[in-house]
């Protein structure tokens, strides 16, 4: 059993920082890294998964969207804007250099990443909204 708890918690560990890169870095999902996090946490050490939960980052990234299975519009656009902003940016520097086919592939990754956003999260109005 020991050996189990260990490998969770090394797999813990491993999410949470790549969620935590993932807030600066657009194309690593924050969300489902740190959906894997508490799932390994919780399977390792129950005072893991509690400092976890407890923490700004599962509450500003994660809490809404487990909670009340959506995001508040503030995060929602506070998310695509930051991946709009990254994503042109890159998108820039290639056309720019006439590199047209990564180009393309980066237009089509923002495009499917705004359409979920807008359609496949669900958009808390209210805190209180239960």
């Amino acid at each position: 059993m020991a050996v189990k708890r260990l490998i969770f918690l090394i797999l813990g560990c491993v999410c949470l920082g790549l969620g935590t890169i993932g807030i600066f870095i657009p194309i690593l999902p924050t969300v489902p890294f740190y959906l894997a996090t508490v799932f390994c946490f919780s399977q390792s050490s129950q005072k893991l998964h509690d400092w976890f939960i407890g923490t700004k980052l599962y509450k500003k990234h994660l809490q809404s969207f487990v909670e009340k299975k959506g995001m508040l519009l503030k995060t929602k656009l506070s998310i695509m804007t930051t991946v709009t902003l990254l994503m042109g940016f890159g998108f820039f520097m290639m056309a720019k250099k006439e590199i047209w086919i990564p180009c393309i592939i980066l237009m089509i990754v923002w495009i499917c990443h705004i359409l979920y956003f807008v359609f496949g999260v669900r958009t808390i109005k209210n805190k209180n909204v239960e």
